[in-house]
């Protein structure tokens, strides 16, 4: 009977205030979700997880010996595939972050590369732009993606000890100096994952790009735990 009465109130819903795709802006049917079946149908991508050593993990082998990694699409010059991940990040569109990080969790799943991940963590953001922005995009990826595995979701495992400039404006070698140890380990959060016997975390973030932010996030982690990375887009 709940449920009923939720798909009513739903319909009802979609009647006043009908959903739009987040990429064309045409009117979503029945059965859709924040993509209409064409811009899905035509999203271009990486198909990552279901072969290596693909282009996510070759990138990040050079920087911290992670060989396990998938990204859900290609992030091109001119796409207009760009602004997912903008809408996401910029214009707290959360529920469009959790449907594709539920995307890439279903791909990960079904691939069986990822099998033996335990525990899902995301790139922190530091708490002076988390209250900027309400929220971190990554972390409500990272919740969608887990709930397709169906393993926990350690949100606090890292901490963000200092506030950098975006990454989005600096090239090459500056990248890497801005988020030099900008990250740190929660030891209360690892204490209670390596006691529940977790040693498997999948750390994710909305975007590969050079690999420096995740190669700083991953400094702390990989002592103490095996590291698997995903992002939603990966920019070539």
């Amino acid at each position: 009977m709940k449920s009923e009465v939720g798909f009513v109130l739903k319909s009802l819903a979609n009647l006043i205030w009908p959903e739009r795709c987040a990429l064309c802006g045409n009117f979503l049917e029945e059965g859709e979700s924040c993509l209409c079946s064409k811009c899905l149908g035509d999203l271009p991508r990486t198909w990552f997880w279901s072969w290596s050593p693909n282009p996510a993990e070759r990138r990040l082998w050079h920087l911290t010996g992670i060989t396990s990694a998938a990204c859900l699409y290609f992030y091109r010059n001119q796409s207009p595939y760009n602004i997912l991940v903008q809408r996401v990040k910029y214009q707290g569109d959360r529920k469009l972050g959790a449907y594709l990080g539920r995307m890439l969790g279903d791909c990960l799943a079904a691939s069986g590369r990822f099998a033996s991940i335990q525990a899902v963590a995301c790139i922190p953001l530091h708490p002076l732009r988390k209250w900027r922005r309400g929220y971190n995009q990554a972390e409500v990826e990272a919740r969608g993606i887990a709930l397709a595995l169906g393993v926990a979701m350690t949100p606090d495992l890292l901490r963000r000890r200092r506030y950098t400039r975006t990454q989005t404006k600096l090239k090459g070698i500056a990248k890497a100096k801005n988020v030099e140890g900008a990250f740190t380990l929660n030891e209360k959060c690892a204490r209670s994952l390596t006691e529940r016997g977790i040693c498997h975390i999948l750390l994710v973030d909305d975007v590969l790009t050079s690999g420096s932010t995740i190669a700083a996030a991953t400094a702390p982690l990989m002592p103490r735990f095996i590291i698997s990375v995903a992002t939603l887009a990966f920019v070539e």
